[in-house]
């Protein structure tokens, strides 16, 4: 189950909604939100509110080689945003939740 999550996404944009108690992680891209929030409520143990998923599409690349031109892509990436509930927080860095 814990399997499910990657690792937590630490962008300017997740710290900027750490007030609102949303946290966003790399998830499995077949993982779903039910699999997502008991994961989630297991590892840190807290209590999750809402989970909202994202879908991201892998980037075309191309790059020049000594056979010619290499066409690719990367692969499908899916995000989780998570919502705690009301007075509790998540340290991504260490790993803990805790009550306020």
């Amino acid at each position: 189950m814990i399997t499910v999550l990657q690792h937590p996404i630490i962008t300017e944009k997740a710290s900027n909604i750490g007030h609102l108690r949303q946290y966003v992680f790399a998830v499995e891209t077949d993982a779903n939100k039910v699999q997502i929030k008991n994961a989630i409520e297991s590892m840190f143990e807290v209590n999750v509110v809402s989970v909202r998923t994202v879908r991201v599409k892998g980037k075309s690349k191309v790059r020049m080689t000594k056979k010619g031109v290499t066409r690719g892509r990367t692969n499908l990436k899916k995000k989780a945003y998570i919502t705690l509930k009301e007075g509790q927080t998540l340290d991504v860095v260490t790993g803990e939740g805790s009550d306020e």
